[in-house]
């Protein structure tokens, strides 16, 4: 009787255990936009220096062409050991001239995202490719498989007199 209270309640935990560690984990990360403060930041008006003192760093800048900043925040959902999941993207992108002043806010979000499709091919490689075990057996200690013959390019090809 005390056995089969002691297993069912063994089970229980074990079941709780199980619920739990399967329980979604959401996650925030980047930055956090404040609708006031960005607000306030005026194309003509503003410099890098301005936006930098009021939504602090970029979390990344333009590689290319013009000078922009690009705030970003997303919110991931993550089950026990699976791939996270994102659930939601913003990007506040701030344009600058060439004079450092503000030309442009925009915002983006996962819909204005394009898939990128990546090739996962691979290139063979010349030769031909042996399982373990067929490179175990061929290998037989103190004997080769085949017999080098020493060639000396200079003399056509053919071998060392």
């Amino acid at each position: 009787m005390k056995t089969s209270k002691l297993a069912l309640k063994a089970a229980g935990v074990a079941a709780a255990a199980l619920l739990i560690a399967c329980t979604p984990v959401v996650s925030q990360r980047g930055y956090l936009g404040d609708l006031a403060t960005e607000g306030a930041i005026k194309p003509g008006t503003d410099t890098e220096t301005t936006v930098q003192e009021r939504l602090g760093y970029p979390s990344t800048t333009a590689a290319f062409g013009s000078d922009t900043w690009y705030y970003i925040s997303s919110t991931e959902k993550q089950v026990a050991f699976f791939h996270p999941t994102v659930l939601r993207r913003q990007i506040l992108a701030v344009y600058f001239d060439k004079d450092n002043r503000v030309t442009d806010l925009r915002h983006y979000t996962l819909n204005d995202g394009h898939v990128i499709a990546f090739e996962s091919r691979e290139t063979p490689a010349r030769g031909r490719e042996l399982t373990f075990l067929q490179q175990l057996l061929n290998a037989t200690p103190g004997t080769q498989a085949t017999p080098i013959q020493q060639v000396n390019p200079g003399n056509g090809g053919g071998p060392i007199p």
